[in-house]
This record gives structure tokens, C-alpha cells and sequence, in this order.
């Protein structure tokens, strides 16, 4: 009986894998890429330029070097590259985490303007999904802006990550052109590779909720004038606003923008100190908080 309940496990893996690295080759195709893991000097050097090319990092402030890529791909982490008639449009760069190859975390990826909208960056991250899972790795991390709706909802909804922290300040001050000079707050999720939400949503039904439909009350609106609004937040689940577009806000009103990124630590990480945990983001610019107990 020990046998056939470790080989019914073993089989189910294996489907698992390969219907991972089915949906990342389907997405590829349908991105009209060709994605690829990279371990040569002269396609990690494009690698960093792209990162540059995105960021538009200050002098000295660049977070990878074409050095440490090649480190990394020879050491066994993951780089990879998508690419259009032999043109780089978009990267990702991973390491694993906690001993013995148990996670992954997933450190920066990007797609270049001319790339965008056309699912590429979906694509990326399917890949590391199927390639991860090749190496017995379940679970991929990364962290991103809590503030950038875009971001929110293609991690949660897109993707099916669970955010598993809020990080104040995590990366102290990074001069670019994206996350300006305010401190960079950030939400660590958790990929759970092989768990239902993830393996819908890798074959194009994204996790969806909605907001409107809880009955939830409101403990971070967006008030009148675009500011934040720290409201009550009493019922089992509540909502937690975030701006239509924080980027450009901080460019526009600065004020404003770190005002929301005050208000966002304060709700958001206050409940999740709490233990309450993220349930989703709904599109039009909520986090679903849930405060009872999993």
C-alpha cells in the first residue's frame, strides 16, 4: 500500500510538470517569443542593459551585473530571456532560497516597451514556473509594490500568488526612474506551484473576486481629491484601496504619492501584523482582506 500511494504521488508530479511546461510553451507561442534560459557573456550583458533600458537605474544603483548573471546561470539559478527574431524583449532572474533547493526566489524581471501588451511577461513567468518545477522547487517568491494596481492584480489574479508579508523600506532608498526616492515598501507573495488557483490560472483563468459583492467596509478609500482615506475596518473582510496609478502620481504630486504610501503601511501592513491575510485583489483597485483565522 506504501508503494502505490508513493507512485499515485510521484505520477501526479509528473502530470503536474507537464502540463506546466505545456502551458508556459502555449503562452510563448501566443507572445510570438521564444523563451529560453541564457548562460552566455554576450546574452546576460544584454540582460543587464535591458534591466537598465526599463528602470533607467542611477549611476552605480543597477541591481544585477552581467558578473553576477553569469555566477548565477553557471551556479544553477535561473536566468532566462524571451526573444523575438533574435531580439531580447523581456528577462527574469531567480536564485534559489532556503537549503536544498526548496524555493526559489525570484529577484527582478521586465519587458521592454516594445514588448508590452502582449502577454510576454505572463510567458516569463510560466516559464520559471515549469522550470522550477523540473528541479522539485514548489514554491517561487518574489516581492513587488503594493501600491502599483497593475502589479497587484497580475500577481494575485493573473498569476494566483498569496502575499505572505508586508516589508517596509525593504530595499531602502533605489534611485530609478520607477520607484522614485520614497521608501520601498513591499508585499512578499508565495507561488504555490502545483495548487489548484495556480494551475487554472497558468492556462488563462486568472483568480478573480469582487470587491463590491462582500459587503465588506472600506478601510482605505481613495478620497475626492485622490488621496487616501483611512476609514473603519470592523467586518471579518474589509477592502484596501490603492491609486488608478501610483508611477504617475509620484511624478505628478509627490506629496500625495508618499501620503499613500503612509496610509497603505499603516492599513494593509497593520492588518496583515495582525495575521489577517490577503484573500485577492479585485481589478478595479482592491485588496480583499479576510481578518478570520485560515
Amino acid at each position: 500500500m506504501t508503494n502505490l500511494a508513493t507512485n499515485t504521488e510521484s505520477l501526479a508530479s509528473q502530470e503536474v510538470r507537464d502540463e506546466a511546461v505545456a502551458a508556459a510553451r502555449a503562452a510563448a507561442e501566443a507572445s510570438g517569443v521564444e523563451i529560453r534560459e541564457l548562460t552566455e557573456i554576450a546574452e546576460l550583458a544584454a540582460v543587464v542593459g535591458l534591466f537598465e533600458s526599463i528602470w533607467k537605474f542611477a549611476p552605480g544603483a543597477r541591481p544585477v551585473s552581467t558578473e553576477l548573471l553569469r555566477a548565477m546561470s553557471t551556479a544553477g539559478n535561473y536566468v532566462a530571456g524571451a526573444f523575438e527574431h533574435g531580439e531580447l524583449l523581456g528577462a527574469c532572474f531567480g536564485f534559489f532560497g532556503s537549503p536544498g533547493k526548496a524555493s526559489l526566489h525570484s529577484h527582478i524581471a521586465g519587458v521592454a516597451h516594445t514588448g508590452a501588451g502582449r502577454g510576454i511577461g505572463h510567458a516569463l513567468k510560466l516559464h520559471q514556473r515549469g522550470w522550477a518545477l523540473l528541479q522539485d522547487v514548489s514554491v517561487i517568491t518574489w516581492t513587488f509594490d503594493p501600491l502599483v494596481r497593475r502589479n497587484a492584480y497580475f500577481n494575485l489574479g493573473k498569476l494566483g500568488a498569496r502575499p505572505i508579508g508586508y516589508l517596509p523600506d525593504f530595499y531602502g532608498p533605489m534611485e530609478d526612474g520607477i520607484n522614485g526616492s520614497g521608501d520601498t515598501d513591499r508585499l512578499m507573495v508565495g507561488w504555490d506551484l502545483t495548487s489548484p488557483d495556480v494551475r487554472t490560472a497558468a492556462f488563462g483563468e486568472p483568480v478573480l473576486i469582487n470587491a463590491g459583492a462582500l459587503g465588506a467596509e472600506e478601510a482605505l478609500s481613495v478620497d475626492s481629491d485622490g488621496g487616501p482615506s483611512i476609514g473603519s475596518a470592523d467586518t471579518p473582510t474589509v477592502l484596501v484601496a490603492i491609486p488608478p496609478d501610483i508611477e504617475r502620481l509620484r511624478r505628478t504630486n509627490p506629496g500625495r504619492g508618499s501620503a499613500w504610501r503612509a496610509a497603505l503601511r499603516e492599513v494593509l501592513g497593520g492588518l496583515m501584523a495582525d495575521n489577517a491575510h490577503v484573500a485577492g485583489f479585485d481589478r478595479a483597485g482592491w485588496y480583499v482582506i479576510s481578518k478570520e483565522q485560515s
